[in-house]
């Protein structure tokens, strides 16, 4: 069970970084910023979704290899799971409404779109660091 769910987390942490290391800087050289966007608009949530179900199936398999008690490996991808579904249901949302009003004029709404874009790229570095953590001392 441990190796079947390690797999899945190095399949987790090559997803994580391929994203944002060859995905996202070859949309917006390849297509016009607003296609860009729309085209990153569509690709998120599938991303989140993504993240989602392999850490919680690696969470579950770490458990289940583990036997009843405390998993530390186990409550890590626990905790990736959860706080990348809070960004996919909550944090997602509130980025793309504040992008969207700071497009129509609202210099207010760029500055929430800012902060918000950076508090998920600090979550996403900071769950991908935990992984990697997780791995090697395992």
């Amino acid at each position: 069970m441990a190796e079947l769910a390690q797999a899945l987390v190095l399949l987790l942490l090559g997803g994580m970084l391929f994203f944002p290391i060859v995905v996202a800087p070859v949309v917006f050289v390849a297509l016009p910023a607003a296609e860009a966007g729309t085209f990153l608009r569509a690709m998120f949530p599938r991303y989140y979704l993504f993240m989602i179900a392999l850490s919680l199936a690696a969470g579950a398999l770490y458990q289940i290899g583990h036997g009843p008690g405390y998993s530390l490996t186990a409550s890590t991808c626990l905790g990736v799971g959860l706080s990348t579904l809070w960004v996919r249901q909550w944090l997602l949302p509130r980025i793309n409404a504040a992008r969207d009003a700071q497009l129509a004029g609202d210099e207010t709404a760029g500055r929430r779109f800012d902060r918000d874009h950076k508090l998920s790229v600090v979550i996403n570095i900071l769950q991908l660091l935990v992984l990697v953590a997780m791995l090697v001392t395992r």
